[in-house]
């Protein structure tokens, strides 16, 4: 029998490779701008088209390479990084294992132009699937300009695997924005299709922060240092009453390399302890800076993930900084500089001059046991307008008109169905009458419609109910793009980020399909004509979009959803009654008209129950009765 194990040829390898280092445009990217930052540069520009399937170019001012260098750097496991294995406990650049330049070779077209300073000529080389086409000198600029295009053109398969560009360019962004973040002190442009997307210059970590996340964050920050003889840890974390429903927004970086780290992201979400609502996540930008002989960053190929000599002392130091930043954060007082130091409200002679002593008025004659017609006018409601007038010195003039009320309120009982409407004992099989009006409802803690049925009461969640109504005509609405519309009377400018524009941008045309009319304004900017007709009044238009888009964000993250369910149940989310609505008859009848009238009345559209059933049996056995 032959012998079975073969040596796999140099492009099998290089794709192979690939297949771990580059899954998409956004991996080639990282690894590309991340030897432009070894090579020292301070300028870095990022050129993208069709979300970089069609082209990526990164033109940098670093060193540069020589004519050998250039060659070689497309070789397998050739570096610059390290020389024997003790340099990887050594290591503080960004590439090191020399395998990015031969896996991105080996799935696309490349094209490199580089020159040293000292240099007279450049030198250009052409790559197609990890061959050499071409290598000659040519006069270039001082830095390296290295072109890639059409990723994976020769494996039809992983091409097909990628998503769409608007996806894809929030994959690229997200990359973008995890290297400006760690690297300020770099000028870094981004153009995506002819547009440019950002256009960071040299600046310190704070204003970097702002210009990525908008003006905004400016005073969501609160700074942290810590230095101690394991780590040094210096950024900003969010305060957490800006703290979203989505992650993204939480940046470690070790060394200056990006991590992922559940268990370091775990000791910051302890620091905020009790401060921070529930299912909600706050912004964070940490940089620890550690002896690289106490971590190992060679256990993925990604190297985003490393391994700590002392894990435990790190997570105790992490959210110990954390918690004291908060700390300080909120014992400082809230100061206003432009307020006067005099007392704003000083009583003056003249004020005390025009107070008015309280006079307290009383019936002598009242006796609460003559029923003479005479002193019988003197009611209960004046007895209780006495005791208010003896704390407040003086009586209300609708003071009979408000006990009214009080007593309307008392007597609120809850509301019986006849037995004509009593013919079902299940909550899904309710036949709702043409005049819904008709029946009566109450309702529990502004939160909870009751209703009683033949063998009990039914409980329904007026939030989940109307979040089910809402998403269902919202779906509707989506399949045949007939939302109808209402005109702002003002309308208003929203202002993204580039990550949630490329996401608007996705989206826009659902959006107005729902009946909202939103149109591009200049970069990263969008006007709000118009909101659909069927959420009323009383909204903020800027924040219901922001809403929106995050819950999409979340839903996409969590739930894996469609677009148009996704924006359907993002939308039904927002616009939905929130608990604490008080609601009268007529609205509770028409909300549980409709609710029965959708296709799923029973399930909320995250999963949970809208209607809970609760039979005469259950209650005789809570009092002890068979």
């Amino acid at each position: 029998m032959s012998d079975i194990i073969q040596l796999l040829p140099d492009n099998v390898a290089n794709q192979i490779a690939a297949g771990e280092v580059v899954q998409r445009p956004a991996s080639a990217i990282k690894e590309l701008i991340e030897n432009a930052i070894d090579a020292g540069a301070d300028k870095i520009k990022l050129i993208v088209k069709d979300a970089g399937k069609s082209l990526i170019q990164v033109i940098d001012n670093g060193c540069g390479m020589s004519v050998t260098d250039a060659r070689l750097c497309f070789e397998r496991h050739a570096t610059s990084k390290i020389r024997k294995a003790e340099d990887l406990f050594a290591i503080r650049t960004m590439g090191f294992r020399g395998e990015a330049m031969a896996s991105i070779a080996a799935i696309a077209q490349v094209e490199l132009k580089t020159r040293r300073i000292e240099d007279e000529l450049g030198t250009v080389v052409e790559i197609e699937g990890s061959k050499v086409v071409n290598q000659y000198p040519e006069a270039v600029a001082a830095g390296t300009n290295i072109l890639v295009k059409n990723l994976f053109y020769n494996i039809p398969a992983r091409r097909n695997f990628l998503k769409s560009n608007s996806v894809e360019m929030r994959h690229i962004i997200d990359e973008f924005q995890r290297i400006a973040l760690s690297n300020p002190q770099i000028f870094l442009t981004l153009h995506s299709d002819g547009n440019e997307i950002y256009h960071l210059p040299a600046e310190t970590l704070k204003q970097r922060i702002v210009h990525i996340f908008g003006n905004n964050y400016n005073q969501r920050l609160v700074p942290v240092e810590e230095d101690t003889s394991i780590i040094k840890i210096e950024g900003f974390v969010g305060k957490p009453e800006f703290a979203k429903k989505t992650r993204g927004e939480q940046f470690f970086f070790v060394n200056k390399r990006f991590i992922r780290d559940p268990y370091l992201h775990h000791a910051v979400m302890n620091a905020y302890e009790e401060i921070l609502q529930a299912e909600t996540f706050p912004f964070y930008v940490l940089f620890i800076d550690i002896d690289p002989a106490r971590i190992d960053i060679n256990v993925h190929p990604t190297k985003t993930e490393i391994k700590y000599e002392d894990d435990k002392a790190i997570y105790a130091i992490i959210r110990s900084a954390v918690k004291r930043s908060l700390g300080r954060y909120n014992i400082m007082p809230s100061l206003d500089f432009e307020q006067e130091t005099s007392f704003s409200n000083l009583i003056t002679k003249k004020s005390l001059d025009e107070i008015i002593v309280p006079t307290v008025t009383f019936n002598p004659d009242f006796n609460p046991f003559d029923t003479d017609k005479s002193t019988s006018n003197y009611s209960r409601s004046d007895h209780y307008a006495e005791g208010f007038a003896k704390k407040t010195g003086g009586i209300p003039s609708n003071w009979d008109s408000l006990y009214q009320i009080v007593e309307k309120e008392e007597s609120v009982q809850l509301p019986l169905h006849t037995e004509a409407e009593l013919e079902t004992d299940r909550p899904q099989h309710i036949q709702v009458e043409d005049k819904a009006s008709s029946k009566l409802f109450f309702q529990l803690h502004n939160k909870y419609i009751v209703s009683q049925i033949h063998s009990g009461f039914i409980l329904i969640d007026q939030q989940s109910a109307h979040e089910r109504i809402l998403f269902e005509q919202f779906l509707a609405q989506l399949d045949q793009h007939k939302g109808l519309s209402q005109q702002s009377l003002f309308p208003q400018t929203i202002d993204l980020n580039a990550a949630d524009n490329e996401l608007m941008k996705d989206i826009l045309d659902d959006i107005n399909g729902l009946g909202f009319q939103i149109r591009e304004f200049g970069k990263n900017s969008y006007i709000i004509d118009g909101i659909p007709a069927d959420l009323g009044t009383g909204f903020d238009e800027i924040k219901m979009i922001e809403k929106i888009l995050e819950d999409y964000k979340n839903n996409q993250s969590e739930y894996k959803l469609a677009k148009r369910e996704n924006l359907a149940k993002s939308l039904a989310r927002n616009a939905a009654i929130k608990p604490g609505t008080p609601l009268d008859n007529t609205a509770m009848a028409e909300l549980v008209d409709k609710l029965f009238a959708c296709q799923s009345p029973n399930t909320s559209i995250y999963g949970n129950p809208v209607i809970v059933t609760f039979t005469l049996q259950e209650l005789a056995e809570k009092f002890g009765k068979n």
